[in-house]
């Protein structure tokens, strides 16, 4: 054990390892590293480095000095093929599982509702909220946005976080802020006005909250989590709905105050929803639709350049901790894994990226990357 004042060696600064080329040779080394598929810990990255002039070479030199090392580096790589095949066969199985055993894995069915999901609604007013309205030609109504629609919003863009889209994570970030906010501030609001039944009843006047004769019931059948944070929001709202309905029927609220509370919050709810509808009207562009983080590197392709050019005079730079994945949404379909280069060019890109923003805000002329 080491003690404090000799503390340990780093793992990264592991010592070569050898090998004998052919028998009577001399020994050549070669780097290792700690997390290794090999036994020896023979690390293929820092090989690959020390070899790269031979592996590039269009006939690569036998007299070259380094060519053992280069043979060494090319059965690695072999073994290290073979292994993941081996590894991908067996659906990741530990030694001793059987082939037989190991194909149940892949061959198992997806899972689904146990039962069908639904909503019960008691108030006009939540159902409204869920189901929008359209244009009204004859009275020139506007259209008012819904939870359905919101919810086909989200998973648009949660779609579009498979594809690495950055600005598909912001919105859904946005979106769960709005949603999030909105049903706390419901909740908060509701169980403060609820109190004042509970206050009746400890003088001995017991009121129930108003429900419906006839509450109508919705079948849920979303396909992304989103969805149903939509329903929550929903279903909060109706029952903050009934709370205020029930103060004015019971007197313990005034009706223009109850109105312009149930107001308060469908405005605020239509408003959000604008705000993600808009993320989704210019990503579901057709010449956005590629859109991904790999555009804003440099040496992208003209077309990546174009999409890079269209969203950041649209939408502004996506804030760097946002981009670089540092923040991610509640659920997103990325499944892109980074390495620490990844991830210091990504924070580069950022950084120019928000430095030129703010170059343009200044009115001055700046071409990005």
């Amino acid at each position: 054990m080491n003690s404090p004042s000799s503390p340990a060696k780093p793992m990264a600064e592991m010592t070569p390892g050898s090998f004998v080329p052919f028998e009577g040779g001399p020994a050549q080394h070669f780097e290792r590293e700690p997390d290794s598929p090999f036994e020896d810990g023979y690390s293929l990255e820092q090989e690959r480095a020390h070899v790269r002039h031979l592996i590039e070479a269009d006939d690569p030199d036998p007299s070259d000095p380094m060519w053992w090392r280069f043979a060494e580096f090319q059965k690695r790589e072999a073994q290290l093929r073979q292994m993941q095949a081996e590894y991908d066969s067996m659906n990741a199985a530990p030694p001793g599982v059987t082939q037989q055993e190991a194909s149940k894995l892949r061959d198992m069915g997806d899972l689904v509702d146990d039962d069908d999901d639904q909503m019960t609604l008691h108030t006009k007013e939540g159902y409204r909220m869920f189901l929008g309205r359209r244009h009204d030609p004859a009275k020139r109504l506007p259209a008012i946005p819904g939870g359905r629609a919101l919810a086909s919003s989200l998973r648009f863009l949660w779609a579009r976080s498979a594809l690495d889209n950055p600005y598909a994570d912001w919105a859904l970030l946005l979106a769960d802020q709005y949603v999030t906010q909105l049903k706390d501030d419901l909740r908060r609001e509701g169980d403060e006005l609820k109190a004042r039944i509970d206050a009746m009843a400890d003088r001995g006047l017991k009121l129930s909250v108003l429900r419906s004769r006839e509450p109508k019931t919705v079948e849920l059948g979303f396909k992304s989590p989103y969805g149903y944070a939509v329903a929550q929001l929903i279903v909060e709202y109706d029952y903050f709905v009934r709370i205020v309905k029930t103060l004015i029927r019971k007197d313990l609220l005034r009706d223009d105050e109850g109105r312009t509370r149930i107001r308060n919050h469908t405005r605020r709810f239509r408003a959000n929803c604008h705000k993600v509808f808009h993320f989704e009207r210019f990503l579901a562009q057709g010449e956005l639709y590629e859109l991904s983080r790999r555009d804003f590197v440099p040496g992208a392709e003209e077309m990546a350049q174009k999409r890079v050019q269209a969203v950041l005079q649209h939408f502004g730079p996506v804030p760097q901790e946002v981009f670089t994945g540092e923040v991610m949404p509640r659920h997103s379909r990325r499944r892109v894994q980074l390495t620490a280069e990844d991830r210091r060019l990504l924070t580069t890109v950022a950084a120019q990226i928000e430095a030129a923003g703010e170059g343009a805000d200044d009115g001055e002329s700046e071409t990005l990357l």
